[in-house]
């Protein structure tokens, strides 16, 4: 086989995965997660169920590359956010990719659920997948601006003794996976302003809060003041 015929067949296959990964997104915002089956994902790109097996192995295989699309657009997006401020403070940029991170969850509410759907593995049961590689490049975002922040304007962190042992030995296991960037105590802080703003920004999105809010961005924002004082940081 020639050097064009194989580029030529890859091309084909590059623009029959787009084709296949469009399917399922325009199945997932008009139908929900259930309609997503192979069944329907090959109709929609007009062809038979068993030929869509010729580029995935099974459903799980599709979701999970589907899934990192997901994981990729948003992280994308909140880097895009981030590197706009690149000469800002890193507080400034940190508060454009909460906001940046919001916004593209608001705008894609069944593709973010879809990402909730899929919890980020521990970096040491992390497989090598495209789907863990782009929810660890989502997860890293807002990690390594919190790094730079502790390197050049450390942030209160509690005393060790002030926290139970078990969640210091939890904290102690999360810092070693990431190479120590964070100590125990300093990703304490860093994951707990995490839970806040991610749980938030989930309940917004699964419509958990509809009972009160029809807007919920007052809230989100009146949640950044708050982890901008956790954080030491000047508040924009």
């Amino acid at each position: 086989m020639s050097a064009q015929t194989g580029n030529r067949r890859e091309r084909l296959r590059k623009a029959a995965l787009g084709e296949i990964h469009a399917a399922v997104r325009e199945i997932l915002v008009e139908k929900g997660q259930a309609a997503v089956t192979i069944n329907a994902v090959a109709r929609q790109v007009g062809m038979s169920g068993p030929a869509l097996y010729h580029y995935y192995s099974g459903h799980d295989e599709l979701i999970g590359a589907v899934t990192a699309d997901f994981f990729l657009e948003l992280a994308v997006t909140m880097e895009h956010a981030r590197d706009a401020l690149a000469d800002a403070p890193v507080g400034e940029r940190i508060l454009a990719v909460c906001r940046a991170m919001r916004s593209w969850a608001v705008a894609h509410p069944a593709e973010f659920g879809w990402i909730f759907a899929s919890p980020i593995a521990p970096p040491n049961r992390r497989p090598d997948s495209e789907r863990h590689q782009a929810a660890q490049r989502f997860e890293q975002v807002l990690r390594d601006l919190t790094v730079e922040l502790w390197r050049t304007r450390p942030f209160p962190v509690p005393e060790p003794d002030d926290l139970p042992e078990s969640l210091w030995e939890q904290l102690s296991a999360y810092s070693a996976t990431i190479g120590g960037q964070l100590p125990p105590e300093a990703a304490h802080v860093f994951l707990s302003c995490w839970t806040r703003l991610y749980g938030l920004l989930c309940m917004e999105v699964l419509h958990q809060l509809d009972f009160a809010y029809s807007d919920l961005e007052p809230v989100y924002e009146e949640c950044l003041r708050d982890l901008t004082g956790i954080l030491g940081l000047d508040q924009k």
